[in-house]
């Protein structure tokens, strides 16, 4: 595919898409997160390391999904996101993507209200199948939780960020971050088409390489990396994701770098370069 020009589109008219994005984390024992690298070839992040996402479908409608979100109302969700309505849209957005990217399914019994357990290999190779047909386009999602008789578990993620494309590229998306623990019987495993390459790996340890030049990544990918290096575990990290912390604006210092208040030079960048909301960091010590 050839990649767009300036010349061949106005940066002003492109629209802005609405998105979700999830951050897996666990203890292994260490805080890790899972991440993907995207397939070289794609016009839009090609060859980046990303976390599992995508942008909103106009499948993901709250006329069906309602019905199967345990844990969050549209109106609870859209309270979380200061919107007036559509909230849950992302939240529906997020879970699908993490199980058509990295085959983990944010989802619960609606009976028994027991999460997915993929422990059985049989089970766990049937729903492989099952999402294999959805990034085929054999099947809708919603069809595959009314016909296993799932709930979305909404209340698994935590939003803490919002981050909107800068003006420039051909493709501009409104992107809220989740984050989540993973399930403890799922194993991630990348889709091998939009995604090539997926490895847990240490906060540390990804700056570490980012800063060697052996990964690159969006900068609100790596701000939201900066941020859950605050931690030093799982379970903190999504303890203070549930709290629901103030928003905080983030600028952009001289050296072209994402900051945050309180680190330097925060007064003076500017904050017109990135468009970016974090509620993510350590909880005050009371």
């Amino acid at each position: 595919m050839t990649s767009q020009t300036s010349q061949e589109y106005d940066p002003d008219s492109v629209e802005i898409r609405k998105a979700a994005t999830v951050m897996m984390v666990d203890d292994r024992p260490d805080l890790q997160i899972f991440m993907m690298e995207r397939n070289a070839n794609i016009l839009f992040g090609g060859g980046m390391w990303v976390f599992p996402g995508g942008r909103v479908d106009d499948a993901d409608n709250l006329d069906e999904y309602n019905e199967v979100s345990f844990h969050l109302s549209d109106a609870e969700a859209s309270n979380h996101m200061d919107l007036s309505a559509g909230g849950l849209t992302y939240y529906v957005a997020a879970v699908r993507e993490v199980f058509e990217e990295a085959g983990i399914l944010l989802a619960i019994d609606k009976d028994t209200h027991q999460p997915v357990d993929f422990s059985d290999p049989s089970e766990a190779s049937r729903f492989s199948r099952l999402r294999d047909d959805i990034n085929d386009s054999n099947k809708n999602f919603i069809d595959l939780l009314q016909e296993e008789n799932l709930l979305l578990d909404t209340g698994a993620m935590h939003y803490i960020a919002r981050w909107i494309t800068p003006v420039g590229p051909p493709r501009r998306y409104d992107t809220r971050f989740f984050i989540t623990r993973i399930p403890a019987s799922q194993t991630p495993v990348h889709d091998d088409n939009e995604l090539v390459h997926s490895e847990w790996m240490t906060p540390a340890s990804i700056l570490q390489q980012v800063e060697a030049g052996a990964m690159t990544m969006m900068t609100p990918t790596l701000r939201m990396i900066k941020n859950l290096a605050m931690f030093s575990s799982a379970q903190e990290a999504i303890r203070a994701a549930a709290q629901g912390l103030p928003t905080e604006r983030a600028r952009v210092n001289q050296a072209g770098v994402i900051i945050m208040p309180g680190e330097p030079d925060y007064d003076v960048a500017d904050e017109t370069i990135e468009n970016g909301w974090v509620r993510f960091r350590p909880l005050p010590v009371s």
